[in-house]
């Protein structure tokens, strides 16, 4: 366990959490608001996925958000592109099951997740890349204290229209104030 709040805490991904992954990672609904590719993984995909890319990278970090009461996983937070010397990552998050969105679960994860990149690694900087039609996470981003840094313009593809990718990051001293 690393971090946990009353509701919630993050473990390190193991290859036991493939088969729960992989039914997010293939749930539509799930990987409209961050999947731009929004193909259908194969067991056999996510599988190889998890391990050779998840559990093996250097420079990533992911973490099941658990449900504290029941210890069922209910999504997946990642840091990514670490960089030590320039201390800096980006960050990921997806709430896999559908009955806990909307209800500060991806708020409380977020902020543990920023905890210990902050707080343990000592990075200076987090950033992260959200579809411009998810106005729900760029408002929790925002409250979390990130700052829009950039747009990608017409970048993804999605139900008929262009969208962007907006790019925000987070500095330390920012955080901690």
């Amino acid at each position: 366990m690393l971090f946990q709040t009353e509701r919630i805490y993050l473990r390190k991904m193991t290859g036991e959490d493939v088969d729960v992954y992989h039914t997010w990672r293939n749930d539509e609904e799930v990987m409209r608001t961050t999947n731009p590719s929004m193909d259908v993984y194969t067991w056999e995909d996510t599988n190889g996925f998890v391990n050779q890319v998840i559990l093996h990278a250097s420079s990533s970090k992911s973490y099941m958000i658990v449900d504290s009461q029941t210890n069922r996983p209910i999504g997946i937070t990642s840091l990514i592109q670490i960089d030590l010397k320039n201390r800096n990552a980006e960050c990921i998050i997806d709430i896999g099951e559908k009955e806990y969105w909307g209800k500060g679960y991806g708020r409380e994860a977020m902020k543990l997740l920023l905890d210990y990149a902050f707080l343990e690694m000592n990075l200076h900087r987090v950033s992260l890349r959200v579809f411009s039609f998810n106005e729900r996470a760029i408002k929790l981003y925002e409250r979390l204290g990130f700052k829009q840094e950039g747009i990608s313009r017409q970048f993804l593809f999605r139900e008929g229209k262009w969208h962007d990718i907006v790019h925000m990051g987070i500095l330390q001293q920012e955080y901690s104030a």
